[in-house]
Protein backbone atom coordinates (compact mmCIF):
# COMPACT_ATOMS: atom_id res chain seq x y z
CA UNK A 1 0.00 0.00 0.00
CA UNK A 2 1.31 3.44 -0.94
CA UNK A 3 1.63 5.99 1.84
CA UNK A 4 -0.64 9.02 1.80
CA UNK A 5 1.20 12.03 0.44
CA UNK A 6 0.45 15.70 -0.14
CA UNK A 7 -2.04 16.17 -2.95
CA UNK A 8 0.54 17.93 -5.14
CA UNK A 9 3.02 15.01 -5.18
CA UNK A 10 2.73 13.41 -8.63
CA UNK A 11 2.75 9.64 -8.06
CA UNK A 12 3.72 9.02 -11.69
CA UNK A 13 7.07 10.80 -11.34
CA UNK A 14 9.67 9.03 -9.14
CA UNK A 15 11.81 12.21 -8.93
CA UNK A 16 8.85 14.18 -7.66
CA UNK A 17 7.98 11.54 -5.08
CA UNK A 18 11.59 11.38 -3.87
CA UNK A 19 11.67 15.18 -3.61
CA UNK A 20 8.42 15.20 -1.64
CA UNK A 21 9.41 12.32 0.62
CA UNK A 22 13.01 13.30 1.37
CA UNK A 23 13.53 17.03 0.77
CA UNK A 24 10.40 19.18 0.82
CA UNK A 25 9.82 20.46 4.33
CA UNK A 26 13.04 18.88 5.65
CA UNK A 27 15.42 21.45 7.20
CA UNK A 28 18.46 21.98 4.97
CA UNK A 29 21.67 23.57 6.21
CA UNK A 30 24.00 22.60 3.35
CA UNK A 31 25.36 25.73 1.68
CA UNK A 32 25.57 24.27 -1.81
CA UNK A 33 22.03 22.90 -1.65
CA UNK A 34 20.69 26.19 -0.28
CA UNK A 35 22.34 28.07 -3.16
CA UNK A 36 21.15 25.51 -5.70
CA UNK A 37 17.56 25.61 -4.47
CA UNK A 38 17.48 29.41 -4.47
CA UNK A 39 18.46 29.42 -8.13
CA UNK A 40 16.21 26.53 -9.10
CA UNK A 41 13.22 28.21 -7.47
CA UNK A 42 14.02 31.33 -9.49
CA UNK A 43 14.29 29.25 -12.67
CA UNK A 44 10.87 27.82 -11.88
CA UNK A 45 9.15 31.23 -12.11
CA UNK A 46 6.30 30.85 -14.59
CA UNK A 47 6.85 27.10 -14.92
CA UNK A 48 6.00 24.03 -12.88
CA UNK A 49 8.34 22.80 -10.18
CA UNK A 50 8.14 19.37 -11.77
CA UNK A 51 9.68 20.80 -14.96
CA UNK A 52 12.64 22.16 -13.00
CA UNK A 53 12.99 19.03 -10.88
CA UNK A 54 13.21 16.93 -14.03
CA UNK A 55 16.08 19.18 -15.22
CA UNK A 56 17.87 19.31 -11.86
CA UNK A 57 20.77 17.02 -12.74
CA UNK A 58 21.35 18.87 -16.00
CA UNK A 59 21.35 22.15 -14.07
CA UNK A 60 23.95 20.75 -11.68
CA UNK A 61 26.21 19.80 -14.56
CA UNK A 62 25.63 23.03 -16.51
CA UNK A 63 26.26 25.21 -13.43
CA UNK A 64 29.40 23.41 -12.24
CA UNK A 65 27.77 21.64 -9.30
CA UNK A 66 26.46 25.01 -8.09
CA UNK A 67 29.97 26.17 -7.21
CA UNK A 68 29.27 29.87 -6.59
CA UNK A 69 32.93 30.83 -7.05
CA UNK A 70 32.98 29.40 -10.55
CA UNK A 71 29.53 30.70 -11.48
CA UNK A 72 30.45 34.25 -10.39
CA UNK A 73 33.25 34.20 -13.00
CA UNK A 74 31.07 33.13 -15.92
CA UNK A 75 31.74 35.21 -19.01
CA UNK A 76 29.57 35.87 -22.06
CA UNK A 77 30.82 32.71 -23.79
CA UNK A 78 29.76 30.56 -20.85
CA UNK A 79 26.40 32.33 -20.65
CA UNK A 80 25.92 31.74 -24.38
CA UNK A 81 26.66 28.03 -23.92
CA UNK A 82 24.10 27.86 -21.12
CA UNK A 83 21.51 29.58 -23.29
CA UNK A 84 22.11 26.89 -25.91
CA UNK A 85 21.70 24.00 -23.44
CA UNK A 86 18.30 22.33 -23.97
CA UNK A 87 18.59 20.63 -20.57
CA UNK A 88 17.95 23.87 -18.66
CA UNK A 89 15.47 26.71 -18.96
CA UNK A 90 17.07 28.87 -21.62
CA UNK A 91 15.92 32.23 -20.37
CA UNK A 92 18.57 34.95 -20.50
CA UNK A 93 17.26 36.75 -17.41
CA UNK A 94 17.19 33.55 -15.35
CA UNK A 95 20.70 32.53 -16.39
CA UNK A 96 21.97 36.05 -15.67
CA UNK A 97 20.23 35.91 -12.29
CA UNK A 98 22.15 32.74 -11.36
CA UNK A 99 25.46 34.47 -12.17
CA UNK A 100 24.38 37.56 -10.26
CA UNK A 101 23.18 35.43 -7.32
CA UNK A 102 26.57 33.74 -7.15
CA UNK A 103 28.18 37.16 -6.74
CA UNK A 104 25.64 38.20 -4.10
CA UNK A 105 26.19 34.91 -2.28
CA UNK A 106 29.96 35.40 -2.29
CA UNK A 107 29.52 38.94 -0.96
CA UNK A 108 27.48 37.52 1.92
CA UNK A 109 30.25 35.00 2.62
CA UNK A 110 32.90 37.73 2.49
CA UNK A 111 31.00 39.52 5.27
CA UNK A 112 31.57 36.47 7.45
CA UNK A 113 28.07 35.02 7.19
CA UNK A 114 26.66 32.04 5.37
CA UNK A 115 23.41 31.62 3.50
CA UNK A 116 22.46 29.01 6.08
CA UNK A 117 23.00 31.35 9.02
CA UNK A 118 21.47 34.36 7.28
CA UNK A 119 18.29 32.54 6.21
CA UNK A 120 17.70 30.52 9.35
CA UNK A 121 18.07 33.63 11.54
CA UNK A 122 14.69 34.71 10.13
CA UNK A 123 13.06 31.78 11.97
CA UNK A 124 15.45 31.63 14.95
CA UNK A 125 16.81 28.36 13.58
CA UNK A 126 13.49 26.55 14.01
CA UNK A 127 11.25 25.50 11.12
CA UNK A 128 7.74 26.89 11.00
CA UNK A 129 5.20 24.07 11.01
CA UNK A 130 1.95 25.23 9.48
CA UNK A 131 -1.44 23.61 9.70
CA UNK A 132 -3.16 24.92 6.60
CA UNK A 133 -6.30 23.16 5.44
CA UNK A 134 -5.18 20.66 2.76
CA UNK A 135 -4.55 22.41 -0.52
CA UNK A 136 -4.93 25.86 1.05
CA UNK A 137 -1.26 26.79 1.36
CA UNK A 138 -0.61 30.46 0.66
CA UNK A 139 1.59 31.54 -2.24
CA UNK A 140 3.40 34.02 0.01
CA UNK A 141 3.43 35.18 3.63
CA UNK A 142 4.56 38.24 5.56
CA UNK A 143 7.80 36.37 6.33
CA UNK A 144 8.45 35.52 2.67
CA UNK A 145 7.80 39.20 1.89
CA UNK A 146 10.48 40.21 4.42
CA UNK A 147 13.01 37.65 3.21
CA UNK A 148 12.33 38.55 -0.42
CA UNK A 149 12.95 42.21 0.31
CA UNK A 150 16.12 41.42 2.28
CA UNK A 151 17.46 39.19 -0.51
CA UNK A 152 16.73 41.92 -3.04
CA UNK A 153 18.62 44.47 -0.94
CA UNK A 154 21.57 42.07 -0.92
CA UNK A 155 21.48 42.00 -4.74
CA UNK A 156 19.83 38.62 -5.35
CA UNK A 157 17.54 38.32 -8.40
CA UNK A 158 14.41 36.24 -9.06
CA UNK A 159 13.59 36.29 -5.37
CA UNK A 160 10.05 37.62 -5.29
CA UNK A 161 7.90 36.69 -2.33
CA UNK A 162 6.15 33.77 -4.06
CA UNK A 163 9.49 32.31 -5.15
CA UNK A 164 10.88 32.79 -1.65
CA UNK A 165 7.91 31.06 -0.02
CA UNK A 166 8.36 28.04 -2.30
CA UNK A 167 12.08 28.16 -1.44
CA UNK A 168 11.29 28.21 2.28
CA UNK A 169 9.15 25.10 1.81
CA UNK A 170 11.80 23.40 -0.30
CA UNK A 171 14.58 23.93 2.24
CA UNK A 172 12.42 23.11 5.24
CA UNK A 173 12.22 26.56 6.81
CA UNK A 174 8.51 25.91 6.47
CA UNK A 175 6.81 22.53 6.75
CA UNK A 176 3.52 22.65 4.88
CA UNK A 177 2.82 18.93 4.45
CA UNK A 178 -0.88 18.07 4.25
CA UNK A 179 -2.46 16.98 7.51
CA UNK A 180 -2.76 13.34 6.46
CA UNK A 181 0.60 13.15 4.63
CA UNK A 182 2.92 10.49 6.03
CA UNK A 183 5.78 13.04 6.07
CA UNK A 184 3.84 15.16 8.54
CA UNK A 185 3.79 12.28 10.99
CA UNK A 186 7.60 12.11 10.94
CA UNK A 187 7.79 15.07 13.26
Amino acid sequence: MNPIRCTWANPANPRYLAYHDHEWGVPCHDETTLFEMLNLEGAQAGLSWETILNKRETYRAAFDGWDAGRIARYDEAKVASLLADPGIVRNRLKVAAAVNNARAYLALREEGSSLDQWLWDFVDGTPIVNDWPDGARPARTDLSDRISKALGKRGFKFVGSTIVYAYMQGIGMVDDHDRDCFCRRRR
